[in-house]
């Protein structure tokens, strides 16, 4: 009866003026809206992965959500309460109170329209980014892990896949979910070492967990992460890439695969100053599985929640991220102002396997190899001969760790000198080479325009390059003046 009678004071106002207006029921938890704020409370259950059944086991569950909510939405979560008998049946108190008989987290209400499940059209490309560079901030303030990391972490996810994938073959089709389960425990045998060597190298970090676009809230213009996993910490302590990669299936899944894209390039260009590198890209190899093994989460959730069309899209999606699509490599070429990085943006996310290939860009690869941010000026010495030199090997690197891992690259640099167009080449057998050209005019004009970019180039930069212009006949030659379709068309030609 206690409970009862919990719910319904909750309901009432929690011993304020303002009753509960709406209430939201979840397998573990309720949450109660109120005009201006929330107050969740979990249920006393216990699913193996979770248990919740005694207040003891709420309390720790409690600290846990607020302290790692707190790390990336301080603002809407507020604190935890005791709930603790009062004169009118109960109030809040501390939640160390010694008479509680239950615990509810305290949360402020934010529009649930700008939560971007409810919203995906709304991700353009620059907010794709923001987001990726967020998700590589939160990753790299936090806690190295092991408990869900490695091969053992991994493996644990795929066994409580495929056991709730079985309990749906009914709805889903026996036949597609014993496939998915046999393709995806064939590709897990593939990067068994791989895992547990990122793993080692501190790629395995306490994450956020469960980062689909139904956790991720847009408030002025910024994207808060929020509902991070806090019951089961080999959910918690899981491969950063992993985690990532729950934000990239979802967005390639709405439709969303140029966006998707730019999460991917924002987090891996913010990652790699703080994790490392040659790590990051080879890990890539893994983010097929990764991503397959997200929308088979994704597909048991729907399933058991009375979404079956959901659950079998979501299905078909995880079999499709283990399908081999071979890497391709594009390097693109010209004089500053010319739009090599609009292009390889425009081209990333339709080459190779989604969420589409790597850019290099010269301009961020040379911030970071000077310790600086994106979109800080670099002294004039990270532009002499030696830093050119030691700019190129990285990229070059760069490209050849990607491509063995599987991925598609896009190199984007001026290009200038003969000798770099040909060692880019020799990257890859297949690889082409654009040089975009344009007036001397239209350069000068999107030179003068720029804004927030990682290109230090200004109009005296581009004057000098001018005045020594190459003239390029080994490289496909496109018009960097066309529509950005027709360029895109021009690149793609066979």
């Amino acid at each position: 009866m206690q409970g009862d009678d919990l719910d319904q004071w909750l309901a009432a106002g929690a011993g304020e003026a303002s009753p509960c207006d709406r209430r939201i029921e979840t397998p573990i938890s309720k949450v109660y809206l109120y005009p201006d704020r929330a107050l969740k409370r979990k249920k006393p259950v216990d699913f193996g992965f979770l248990d919740f059944t005694t207040l003891a086991k709420r309390l720790w569950a409690g600290q846990q959500e607020l302290r790692l909510n707190r790390i990336t939405a301080p603002d809407v979560y507020r604190a935890l309460h005791a709930v603790v008998p009062g004169p009118f049946g109960f109030r809040l108190g501390p939640a160390d109170a010694p008479d509680a008989v239950d615990y509810v987290l305290e949360m402020r209400r934010f529009d649930e329209t700008a939560v971007l499940s409810e919203c995906p059209d709304r991700v353009d490309g620059d907010l794709a980014e923001a987001i990726g560079r967020e998700i590589a901030r939160v990753h790299g303030a936090a806690a190295p892990g092991k408990a869900g990391g490695g091969a053992d972490g991994l493996d644990y996810v795929l066994k409580s896949n495929a056991s709730h994938l079985r309990q749906l073959a009914p709805v889903l089709g026996e036949a597609a979910v014993e496939r998915v389960i046999a393709t995806t425990e064939a590709a897990f045998a593939g990067q068994r070492t791989r895992l547990d060597r990122r793993l080692a190298r501190g790629l395995v970090r306490e994450c956020h967990g469960d980062l689909h676009l139904g956790n991720i809230l847009l408030e002025d213009g910024r994207a808060v992460l929020f509902d991070r996993i806090e019951f089961n910490v080999r959910l918690i302590e899981i491969d950063v890439l992993y985690d990532l990669a729950f934000t990239l299936m979802d967005l390639v899944f709405r439709g969303r695969p140029g966006p998707a894209n730019r999460a991917l390039n924002g987090w891996l260009d913010a990652a790699a100053r703080t994790l490392p590198v040659d790590e990051l890209y080879d890990g890539l190899a893994a983010l097929p599985l990764f991503l397959s093994v997200r929308a088979a989460v994704r597909c048991h959730v729907c399933g058991h929640n009375g979404q079956p069309d959901a659950a079998r899209a979501y299905l078909a999606a995880a079999e499709a991220h283990l399908c081999t699509v071979p890497p391709r490599l594009i390097a693109i070429g010209g004089l500053s102002g010319s739009g090599k990085s609009t292009l390889a943006r425009a081209l990333a996310p339709g080459l190779g396997a989604p969420p589409g290939a790597v850019v290099l860009r010269s301009d961020e690869v040379r911030k970071r190899l000077f310790c600086r941010a994106p979109t800080e000026p670099l002294p004039p010495e990270a532009y002499a001969p030696e830093a050119d030199s030691r700019l190129h090997a990285a990229l070059f690197d760069g490209a050849a760790r990607l491509l063995a891992a599987g991925t598609s690259v896009i190199l984007d640099a001026t290009f200038r000198d003969p000798t770099r167009r040909a060692e880019a080449l020799d990257l890859h057998p297949d690889a082409v080479g654009v040089w975009l050209d344009a007036s001397d005019t239209v350069l000068r004009a999107r030179v003068a325009a720029r804004r927030n970019d990682a290109s230090d180039a200004d109009l005296a930069v581009l004057e000098r390059q001018l005045a020594h212009r190459p003239t390029v006949t080994d490289w496909r030659q496109v018009d960097a003046a066309a529509p950005l379709d027709a360029q895109c068309a021009a690149v793609l030609a066979d």
